[in-house]
């Protein structure tokens, strides 16, 4: 999106970041699955950007509200969560995204988290909405898969209504069908045109909601693919859920980049936005 004069800077002050620059990376794993996990996953992923000048966010869910099953693993909770996202954060030295489900839990998250992250089928709430907005974070809100994109303007509207103004929105697929997900790449724009920066959830687009029975699917092998395109398509920002052992990662594996794999995608990702940046 691009920044004119007086535009909202969507600046991490602690970590020079300003993600209203640049294309930024969004990663990490699903939920947070051990302490020693999301410390060597920050670390590994903070490597990788740093080597592509990438700006990046960490993201692990202390708590994963919506699984299919009850026998799903959710994670730590809330506040053992955001103990760890502490520690990340000091250590690694990298800004955070949690998911936050509850009113109740914003301010808690707030005093941590960088970027507090509304989930698709939440993005509706109003009080959850308002409640992330009055913690003066950067706010970012998943577009349902039951929503155009240009219903969030109303999402933008509750967030400016609030005094709020520092808000991302995410692709992340819209429902096709049972079990699958498709990407309607002229959300981007639209969502743009709202004055605000877009991010394009690459591995949840590929998931196949319910399609393992009792867990999600998925479709990693396209991974790359969407991510070009939409690069190419002129998001502002990427999300990408990360396992250095997607088979064995204990939430949405089946829809995980390998962390192997980052490192080749990302360069091709910077040089197509490269070669945007010259047309």
């Amino acid at each position: 999106m691009a920044q004119g004069e007086g535009s909202v800077r969507y600046l991490i002050s602690e970590f020079n970041i300003d993600l209203s620059l640049d294309l930024f990376l969004i990663a990490g794993p699903c939920v947070i699955e051990s302490r020693d996990h999301v410390l060597f996953m920050a670390a590994e992923l903070k490597k990788i950007a740093s080597a592509c000048g990438v700006p990046f966010v960490f993201k692990a869910s202390y708590d994963k509200a919506n699984r299919t099953s009850l026998k799903s693993f959710r994670g730590p909770g809330l506040q053992e969560g955001l103990d760890i996202l502490r520690e990340v954060r000091e250590k690694v030295g990298v800004p955070i995204l949690s998911d936050i489900h509850e009113p109740s839990h914003a301010e808690a998250a707030g005093r941590i988290l960088d970027i507090l992250q509304i989930p698709a089928f939440l993005c509706r709430q109003t009080d959850l909405i308002l409640a992330a907005a009055r913690t003066g974070k950067i706010v970012n809100v998943k577009k349902g898969q039951f929503l155009a994109p240009w219903d969030m303007k109303n999402i933008v509207d509750k967030m400016s209504e609030e005094g709020a103004g520092r808000l991302l929105l995410t692709e992340r697929g819209a429902s096709f069908g049972y079990n699958n997900l498709v990407v309607d790449f002229r959300s981007f724009p639209v969502m743009q045109s709202f004055g605000v920066p877009v991010v394009f959830d690459v591995t949840h687009s590929l998931q196949l909601p319910g399609g393992q029975g009792q867990s999600s699917g998925g479709q990693p092998q396209y991974i790359p693919h969407l991510a070009r395109a939409g690069v190419a398509a002129g998001v502002d920002g990427l999300f990408m859920e990360v396992h250095e052992n997607p088979a064995k990662a204990l939430s949405d594996g089946p829809n995980a980049l390998n962390l192997a794999l980052l490192p080749s995608l990302l360069e091709q990702l910077v040089r197509i936005r490269r070669c945007l940046s010259k047309t």
